[in-house]
């Protein structure tokens, strides 16, 4: 019962955090700060590259659990171009996880895809409801036709990070 609620509170969650007007608040979340060009940048809450696992290291990490909390390092493969508002890094078996940011507190740049990013939060398996995912292929560009054919849930790997941070 306590998987199914976390499970429906994510999903609404993704759905509400990438339709909703751009307060100050979360536009300057999105932005970049004023570091130097050339170094690292965070988004949410700080975060160092110190202890951070590859993402090649993700199944030994999650095992045979549900979740699990741990920092990652990876390529980004995908980006929300609707807001940036969620991720996406390929995992060693060759599928993308989709990276959520908590609370939908901060986004990222929409041109991140081919860089290098430490996550530091929690990730889950869980089944994404044929409305999320549809959802999802729209933020992408999708077509209305690649859309449609979205007709059942998938079982996925995703992740919520607490911080993002992106090196150039």
């Amino acid at each position: 019962m306590k998987r199914s609620f976390f499970v429906l509170a994510l999903a609404l969650a993704s759905l509400a955090g990438c339709q909703q007007q751009s307060s100050p608040e979360t536009a300057a979340a999105a932005a970049p700060d004023s570091k130097a060009a050339g170094e690292a940048k965070s988004y949410g809450e700080a975060i160092t590259e110190a202890d951070a696992q590859p993402l090649s290291a993700l199944p030994t990490v999650l095992g045979d659990k549900d979740s699990a909390q741990v920092k990652l390092v990876g390529t980004i493969t995908d980006v929300c171009q609707a807001r940036g508002c969620w991720m996406k890094m390929q995992t060693a078996d060759g599928k993308e996880m989709r990276v959520r940011f908590k609370d939908y507190a901060f986004f990222v740049p929409k041109d991140i895809k081919g860089k290098t990013a430490v996550i530091d939060g929690w990730v889950h398996r869980e089944e994404v409801p044929v409305e999320d995912l549809q959802h999802y292929a729209t933020d992408a560009g999708k077509s209305d036709k690649e859309i449609a054919a979205i007709t059942k849930p998938e079982q996925q790997v995703n992740f919520e990070a607490n911080g993002v941070l992106i090196k150039n």
